[in-house]
């Protein structure tokens, strides 16, 4: 039986931890590695992480150290830990911490590896318009995302996925990669293979600056932006009512959207890049091809609702554009 550490923190992480959980068969986890806790909400209350949250429910021990302190080393030999399974740990390790674990750290990632090494590698591949993707698991080398790779699954990126929606179900699919991966590493048959060099590209992190929205490109293209910053952090634009009263702008968040049915008679044939058009019952804004139609928005300090809903509750002059 394999003892195993397991690192993570968000909810991405979970089914991860619990699928490793269930095969007592192959594993004991003899510990969970994540972040502290955290203040959340309004009254800034710390509250445990997701994966804290199940490894107490697990009651499973919980370890809160920063790896780059001094004891850590200690004490993760104290655990007795073999090898450790990571998820969305988000802690860039040690030679010596990665050294620590005669049998080595496995990370999974969500992408197919080598394309798309970083933090945000499910919002970049839909950004890109990538077709599919996949999870992969690969041993932790101090490169990033560069260790050799253990195993490797792939699924196609349904078209109007968003990148939450896309990574919940890598996290899920990926948990029983990780399973397979880590039960090749117990029985010794785990023949990792190094990644093909190449000049890749590499998925940064999304701001909330990168989030706002670029009407002034094909429709597909912003609508892959859109859905690769949903629901973080949440694609936006600013709404102009005027152009001439000198009325401030005013930031709309755009939940959900997809590229105008132009076989609807209503849709707009000729609608300059950022401008609103609203109907009865559909709300379009103009790209530099075919418009882009607004499903759900929130605009700022309202709920989220239907566009039309919006539209209408807004009374929205005819020179109102997005920018």
């Amino acid at each position: 039986m394999l003892k195993i550490l397991f690192a993570g923190s968000p909810d991405v992480a979970v089914p991860s931890l619990r699928a490793l959980a269930t095969d007592t068969e192959h594993f004991e986890i003899v510990a969970v590695l994540t972040r502290p806790d955290a203040p959340v909400g309004r009254g800034r209350k710390l509250t445990p992480n997701p994966v804290k949250q199940a490894a107490l429910e697990l009651d499973l021990p919980v370890i809160e150290s920063d790896p780059s302190e001094e004891c850590f080393v200690h004490e993760l030999a104290a655990t007795g830990a073999q090898a450790a399974a990571v998820v969305a740990y988000g802690k860039i390790l040690s030679q010596e911490v990665l050294d620590a674990l005669p049998l080595g750290w496995y990370n999974l990632h969500f992408s197919m590896l080598p394309q798309w090494r970083g933090a945000a590698p499910v919002q970049r591949s839909i950004w890109a318009g990538d077709k599919s993707t996949g999870v992969t698991v690969f041993r932790i080398t101090r490169a990033m995302d560069a260790g050799p790779i253990v195993s490797q699954c792939g699924t196609d990126i349904g078209r109007h996925e968003t990148a939450g929606e896309l990574l919940a179900r890598l996290a899920d699919s990926g948990s029983s990669v990780l399973v397979r991966a880590m039960q090749a590493v117990e029985a010794g048959r785990a023949a990792a293979v190094a990644q093909q060099e190449g000049d890749y590209p590499k998925a940064d992190k999304i701001t909330v600056e990168n989030a706002h929205i670029v009407f002034d490109a094909p429709v597909n293209d912003v609508d892959c932006q859109i859905r690769a910053c949903t629901p973080n952090p949440g694609a936006w634009c600013e709404l102009h009512a005027d152009d001439e009263d000198g009325t401030e702008p005013t930031v709309l968040h755009v939940l959900r959207a997809q590229p105008a049915d132009m076989d609807n008679p209503n849709a707009p044939k000729d609608l300059a890049a950022g401008m609103l058009h609203a109907g009865k019952k559909n709300v379009w804004v103009g790209t530099l091809s075919d418009p882009l139609e607004l499903l759900e928005v929130k605009a700022q300090g309202k709920k989220a609702m239907k566009a039309a809903d919006w539209a209408r509750g807004a009374r929205l002059a005819s020179t109102a554009h997005c920018a």
